[in-house]
């Protein structure tokens, strides 16, 4: 056969070719693999300070929470917050300071919330509360002012897709198949998938008490905090299909099992929500429409809830521009899917899919039984149709986030573990990178049947702090001997309740503006990143303006 007679066969030779060979492997001085604000932040300081970097990331939209919902950020001191997320919350600002920002609301009528405090230098201006949109947008106006490479839409082979070569990570490997050689990476991942595939040590779910000597870790029975529990409910709610009587099965959401010892540990996570943005205006509003597999059964518990008398459905429909929320869980039984998220870390690509599709599933549902359903008392339902998707918010994926709330997953163990007691200040906290001032926060890890017969939740702490403190810079690197190129600026080491205050976006902002500051000056030394030193790094850091310690705060 000849295959100058056969143009067919010539393509399909071609075509063998061109997809059997290797996919050539881009190269740059530093890779970041995923898309959050911590992600972006890295990649502008890396830009910023001389070296070539891409991102790298399954996202297709940027700015992970900070643009996926949560506009009404949680800061604690905003004195303490520098550097590049300064500048990201005076980019925002800027926006709302025109005319143009304000379609839906009069900006006099917002009546100046979120304007925020004037910053630490000189006369710049800060905002705290933003639309979805809004954020995003800055954040792609960074990566294109700096002229950074994006990649999106690119899956890490967890598998097999990290070379390493003398202990350090040499290229990594998409399900594409396309390559990306680095001479430093930084997972910036909510879920730490890079530390893990690079064989990084680290943990799921909950230490105990005793392991690092804190108070408020492990199994937290008996301890009701905030107004996330059933001890909120003017009367206990039976936890049985039919009240009161064990032998006809438990409620959907409920873990018939044994929650565990006091202070013992377990490998369960605190919940996950969408942070959805809602909106009463009639010509910017999505009606709240019955989800696929709807079954109204699922909400018996906040049936039964209502009928007691509870009233407080509307709690953290907090206000952002342009008559719009940023809608946060509240009460014993709401948007957060207490329970159904325990194997997300660790799972597989399509199992993670589906406990998206399950949390959008129950939280959609969740909408539409509060809307439309007899049970719900008559002020809250007729209250609650008035409510709807903001049209313009999330407009490729029906006004519904892009991001979940993944509040916690993997957690590397590293060179040093941040713990309750660094926040405390019961111990001084080394070589600090950064700071964290919000409330010691985790939300309910499960829903249990208490000995008296009754449903509560368990786990949902907030205890303050006495004052801001250092995040140490052992938090973000591996253990020597583990990677030596390889910075994490999400899935930081620390323990399961410290990290329920560093898990703020402002510091995943100000964490990975101090990871790729490190990257850069490990390359410049071609040092691990466990050998930098640190008066090199501090001086760095403060002379781009992140907040070490107190003393580094300007008085504006």
């Amino acid at each position: 056969m000849h295959l100058n007679h056969r143009p067919w066969a010539i393509a399909a030779v071609a075509a063998l070719f061109i997809f059997s060979r290797p996919v050539v492997a881009e190269s740059y001085d530093i890779v970041v693999y995923g898309g959050t604000s911590a992600g972006v932040m890295s990649a502008v300081q890396a830009k910023r300070m001389g070296k070539s970097v891409v991102i790298v990331c399954p996202d297709k939209h940027l700015g992970g929470l900070s643009s996926g919902g949560l506009g009404f950020t949680d800061t604690g001191n905003k004195s303490v917050i520098g550097g590049l997320a300064r500048e990201f919350y005076h980019r925002v600002w800027k926006h709302y300071d025109t005319a143009d920002a304000w379609k839906w609301q009069k900006k006099e009528d917002y009546g100046g919330k979120g304007q925020g405090t004037p910053a630490i230098y000189g006369a710049q201006r800060t905002m705290w509360i933003f639309e979805p949109h809004v954020a995003e947008q800055v954040f792609e106006d960074l990566v294109r002012e700096e002229h950074i490479t994006v990649m999106r839409d690119r899956w890490l082979d967890r598998e097999k897709g990290v070379k390493t070569r003398n202990g350090r990570i040499a290229s990594i490997t998409m399900l594409n198949k396309e390559s990306y050689e680095g001479r430093m990476f930084i997972d910036a991942t909510y879920e730490g998938d890079l530390m893990a595939a690079a064989g990084v040590s680290y943990t799921v779910g909950r230490e105990s008490r005793e392991q690092y000597g804190e108070n408020w870790n492990g199994v937290q029975t008996g301890v009701l905090h905030h107004r996330h529990h059933f001890g909120a409910v003017r009367e206990p709610i039976s936890p049985y299909v039919m009240k009161g009587d064990p032998k006809s099965g438990v409620l959907p959401g409920i873990n018939p099992e044994y929650p565990g010892d006091y202070g013992s540990a377990d490998k369960k996570l605190q919940a996950y929500c969408y942070r959805m943005c809602l909106t009463r205006v009639p010509e910017n509003r999505i009606p709240f429409a019955k989800p696929d597999h709807y079954d109204a059964r699922r909400y018996e518990l906040l049936a039964r809830v209502f009928e007691a008398g509870w009233t407080e459905a509307f709690s953290k429909y907090d206000p952002i521009p342009n008559a719009k929320t940023d809608t946060n869980n509240h009460g014993p039984v709401n948007t957060d899917n207490i329970g159904m998220n325990y194997d997300y870390p660790d799972a597989t690509y399509e199992r993670r899919r589906a406990i998206l599709n399950e949390h959008r599933n129950y939280q959609q549902g969740l909408l539409y039984f509060i809307a439309n359903d007899s049970r719900v008392p008559d002020a809250i339902r007729t209250r609650m149709a008035t409510w709807g998707l903001a049209k313009d918010e999330f407009t490729d994926n029906d006004g519904w986030p892009h991001q979940i709330y993944v509040r916690e997953a993997r957690r590397m163990i590293g060179e040093f573990v941040m713990t309750e007691n660094e926040l405390l200040k019961k111990r001084p906290t080394p070589d600090s990178v950064g700071m964290g001032s919000y409330t010691i926060d985790s939300h309910n890890v499960q829903r249990y049947i208490t000995p008296e017969g009754y449903v509560q939740n368990e786990g949902d702490i907030g205890t303050g702090l006495k004052g801001p403190y250092e995040i140490a810079y052992g938090s973000l690197v591996p253990k020597k001997g583990e990677c030596a190129n390889l910075l994490v600026a999400v899935c930081v080491s620390a323990t399961h309740i410290a990290f329920g205050s560093i898990r703020m976006e402002p510091v995943f902002m100000i964490l990975g503006q101090s990871a790729a500051t490190a990257a850069a000056v490990a390359m410049d030394h071609d040092i691990s990143v466990q050998n930098v030193k640190y008066q090199e790094l501090r001086n760095r850091l403060r002379k781009d303006g992140q907040i070490l310690e107190l003393s580094d705060v300007k008085k504006p």
